[in-house]
């Protein structure tokens, strides 16, 4: 796979789910980078995946972008019900699913998972701090599993872990693993945001002045 061709036989999913309560108000919506955090996503995806789908229960938020736009079957059970869409209306057999307050995803770490194992149900990062599931590799197989889980009352991702074949990988095997801004980062609250935003203004103001130092 070229770094700059698109994945073949993976989806992009993008879930744009949850009330966002600790942050107040639509994360995905939020001003980033000279646009919205779901647009800035949105792009990055756009780069690795032929098929874009948003995961969202209110569409007509989200007009301006130009993907394709599937509701959960399972309203109110969280990211799983998300992850749960986008593979059932994907087009392709597997998806990579990431989060809508996620702005600092990667392309060399989508591309390096999505060339692993295709036999595992699972593709999905460890990190020091756990499992990253929303930023990993899902195949239809799960559909059964996760519908099981779901329809059982269960909410998290790795409820249905147990039931399919799941391969992890090492933060330490992974490229960009020691980046500054984190692929797996997420902004949740008011605080986490001010902080991405100062962090960005701070960084930017570094590059300007090694510009001008050259």
């Amino acid at each position: 796979m070229g770094p700059n061709k698109q994945i073949a036989g993976v989806s992009g999913v993008i879930l744009a789910g949850g009330s966002s309560s600790r942050m107040g108000s639509n994360k995905a919506l939020l001003p980033h980078m000279g646009g919205r955090f779901i647009e800035s996503i949105s792009r990055q995806m756009e780069e690795l995946f032929e098929e874009i789908l948003l995961v969202t229960n209110t569409p007509e938020q989200y007009q301006f972008l130009h993907c394709r736009k599937v509701a959960d079957r399972h309203v109110g059970m969280g990211p799983l019900a998300g992850i749960h869409a986008g593979l059932l209306d994907a087009c392709n057999p597997r998806i990579l699913a990431v989060a809508c307050d996620m702005p600092y995803i990667s392309g060399k770490i989508i591309r390096y998972l999505a060339e692993l194992d295709e036999q595992a149900d699972v593709i999905i990062p460890r990190t020091a701090e756990g499992l990253e599931p929303l930023h990993a590799l899902y195949g239809k197989r799960c559909l059964p599993a996760i519908d099981d889980v779901l329809l059982s009352g269960r909410k998290r991702i790795i409820s249905f872990f147990a039931r399919v074949s799941v391969r992890e990988v090492a933060t330490d095997s992974l490229p960009e693993c020691t980046q500054s801004f984190s692929a797996f980062r997420n902004v949740n609250t008011p605080e986490d945001y001010y902080r991405l935003r100062e962090e960005e203004l701070l960084a930017g103001k570094t590059v300007t002045r090694l510009r001008q130092a050259a």
